[in-house]
């Protein structure tokens, strides 16, 4: 059995998964379902997108924090839970336009292989813990044609 806490100030030195510069760290995991912590700082944002096979369940521990959806923009606050669906309905993303930060954890599911778009970047992801034929863990980035 792996332990963590949410609260501690450790973060993980790897790659930024939001895309705009939060802080994150991996909580323990089993085979099927996972937790990260986020921290959002004034200005940080966390990508618009959606996952084809994950489902997720976002709890707001410290903060608050614009949470942008299908239906449109709303603050979330301390103690509030969301959860995201699978598909275009589940689509999410996440900034701080305050001056203090939020801390936020995020749960899910983990299928493998995931399909995850982000319609505002016009990109869709195919990502996998197996090696492709690239050699290395498969990991897909594919741009749409721009429309006009």
């Amino acid at each position: 059995m792996s332990e963590d806490n949410i609260f501690t100030a450790e973060w993980d030195e790897s790659e930024d998964w939001s895309g705009g510069g939060s802080k994150s760290k991996r909580l323990p995991r089993g085979d099927q379902l996972g937790a990260t912590v986020y921290e959002l700082g004034p200005g940080n944002f966390s990508v618009y997108h959606f996952h084809h096979a994950a489902e997720e369940l976002l709890v707001v521990l410290e903060g608050e924090m614009t949470m942008k959806t299908e239906e449109g923009e709303r603050l979330v606050r301390r103690g509030e839970v969301v959860v995201f669906p699978v598909g275009p309905a589940g689509a999410h993303g996440l900034r701080n336009d305050g001056d203090g930060t939020c801390r936020y954890l995020m749960a899910s599911t983990h299928p493998a292989p995931e399909v995850v778009e982000y319609p505002e970047l016009g990109q869709i992801t195919a990502q996998g813990p197996t090696r492709s034929q690239t050699g290395e863990r498969l990991w897909f980035i594919h741009d749409l044609p721009k429309e006009g």
